[in-house]
């Protein structure tokens, strides 16, 4: 079955992924962070227990990961695919999984709180992941009694999750406007809407491959809809600048643009050694002239796809091993040169 990020269309319009999260917290029990180890194993098997018929509601199959037992690489990897953040990646006391076969569907047991569901979906389907993600909440709440409040809403670990425990975020390709000395001042704008802008990939203020998230900053007085209404516009209002300066650019400079797309198709067709950076770099080069329009692709191959399988830690669940740097950057050149498509 095909991962949800496999089906991630190399179009113009700019939203790669959507998102979906809800945190909840069982009655019975104290918040994680509160509980013992014995505590939250106790816990975890009982919640394991209660969902076992989940495939026979849901109508896809899953499987249950024990993220201890797990280990750091395949944590690590499970956070690539946006399944965990860095601080359950890292997190040292039980903890589980229940993972839908396509990684759309997720709930992580005794995370930052006792549940947190997620959905994920290829392009801007928003209110898709929040129908997919209602149905697994009344599935959840059918089993158990949720910490709720009638005047706060859903009580949980954080302050900033208090009210309807929500976060809607859609992920952008902005290459373009990545690039704008105004996008900085742009993007910190968006806070007027309650509404927060980051890059994926890279660490402080750099950022690699063109990839940001657009995320609500607060959920405490909002509805459902209302989070994913501000979260839609600001996006929108992102995009659109977007285009406007992929516009211009392909109208004043459309030469440079087709060199810098089938530049990057040659380092990625030919390279020998790859850093991550380097990867989403040309990476992002490419998806950017497949969307314009300057480079065609014989097969239509996602390239945001591409971008997840050369990640340092599924590069390395994938081989089974740890790799050492150099290594690590010949296995991603030969994953790249194994899934670029041909070009006509």
């Amino acid at each position: 079955m095909m991962k949800w990020y496999e089906e991630v269309k190399n179009d113009a319009s700019g939203v790669v992924a959507s998102r979906v999260r809800l945190a909840r917290n069982w009655d019975e029990y104290r918040f994680p962070n509160r509980l013992t180890d014995e505590e939250a194993e106790g816990m975890i098997r009982r919640l394991k227990d209660k969902f076992r018929d989940l495939p026979d509601r849901d109508g896809r199959d899953f499987e249950y990961r024990d993220l201890i037992r797990a280990g750091e690489a395949e944590r690590s990897a499970l956070r690539e695919r946006k399944l965990l953040n860095r601080t359950l990646a890292e997190k040292k006391t039980p903890g589980g999984m229940i993972l839908s076969e396509d990684e759309k569907v997720s709930i992580v047991l005794n995370g930052d709180d006792h549940i947190r569901m997620q959905v994920l979906s290829a392009g801007q389907d928003l209110e898709g992941c929040w129908e997919r993600a209602s149905a697994l909440d009344d599935y959840v709440n059918e089993k158990i009694y949720y910490a709720f409040n009638s005047k706060y809403g859903y009580l949980t670990s954080y302050p900033t999750n208090v009210g309807t425990g929500m976060r809607a975020c859609l992920t952008l390709h902005l290459p373009s406007l990545a690039a704008s000395k105004r996008f900085s001042e742009f993007a910190g704008a968006m806070g007027r809407f309650g509404c927060g802008v980051r890059g994926v990939y890279g660490r402080n203020n750099e950022n690699i491959g063109d990839i940001y998230e657009v995320f609500n900053q607060k959920t405490l007085g909002m509805t459902e809809k209302e989070i994913m209404d501000r979260v839609s516009y600001v996006a929108g209002q992102i995009t659109k600048q977007e285009k406007n300066i992929r516009e211009s650019s392909l109208e004043k400079h459309r030469l440079m643009r087709e060199d810098e797309s089938y530049k990057a198709y040659g380092v990625l067709r030919y390279a020998k050694k790859l850093t991550i950076k380097e990867a989403l770099t040309y990476l992002s080069h490419l998806r950017a002239g497949i969307a314009d329009g300057l480079i065609t692709p014989v097969t239509d191959t996602s390239i945001y796809r591409i971008m997840m399988e050369v990640q340092p830690a599924v590069l390395a669940r994938r081989e089974n091993r740890p790799m050492g740097r150099e290594e690590l950057e010949v296995c991603r050149a030969e994953t790249v040169r194994a899934m670029l498509p041909e070009i006509r």
